[in-house]
C-alpha cells in the first residue's frame, strides 16, 4: 500500500471517528428527550441546531473521502461549543440567572443527570463538541 493511501486511510478514520461521536451525541440527545422525557431548554435546542446537521455533513465527507468537509462542519461545531460553554457557566452558577435565555418554559439549570458529581447534560455536550472540534482541527492541519 502506498504512503498516500495510508495517509488517506488515517484521515478517513479521523473523520469517521468524528462522525461516530456526532451520531452517538445526536442519538443520546434524542434518547434524553423522547425516552427519558427530559424536556430540552432553549440552549439545548441551539446546541442541537449545531449538532444534528453534522451527522449528514460529516457523512457526506466520508464517501468518497473529502477533507474539505472540515470547512463546513467546523463552524457549526465551534458555535455549538460556545453555546455549550455558556450553558455550563450558567448551569454552574457563574453567570447569574438574570442573564438566562430560559426565562419561560424549561429552566436552563434544570438538573436531570449528575454522574460522578460533574457529568451533566450540558457538560456532556461541551465534552462532545470539544472532541469533535479537536478531531476536525487535527484533520485540517494534517491533511493540508
Amino acid at each position: 500500500m502506498s504512503q498516500t493511501n495510508q495517509l488517506s486511510d488515517k484521515y478517513w478514520i479521523i473523520l469517521f471517528s468524528a462522525w461516530i461521536l456526532v451520531s452517538v451525541s445526536t442519538l443520546g440527545s434524542i434518547f434524553f428527550s423522547h425516552v427519558m422525557e427530559f424536556a430540552p431548554c432553549v440552549l439545548c435546542w441551539y446546541q442541537r441546531i449545531c449538532l444534528f446537521p453534522l451527522v449528514i455533513i460529516l457523512a457526506t465527507g466520508l464517501f468518497p473521502f473529502d477533507k474539505r468537509v472540515v470547512r463546513y462542519s467546523l463552524p457549526l461545531a465551534i458555535a455549538g461549543w460556545i453555546i455549550a460553554f455558556y450553558h455550563n457557566l450558567l448551569y454552574s452558577g457563574i453567570i447569574p440567572q438574570d442573564l438566562q435565555p430560559c426565562s419561560k418554559g424549561v429552566s436552563c439549570t434544570e438538573k436531570y443527570i449528575d454522574l460522578f458529581g460533574f457529568l451533566t447534560i450540558p457538560m456532556l455536550s461541551l465534552i462532545s463538541f470539544s472532541i469533535i472540534i479537536t478531531l476536525l482541527i487535527f484533520l485540517k492541519r494534517r491533511s493540508s
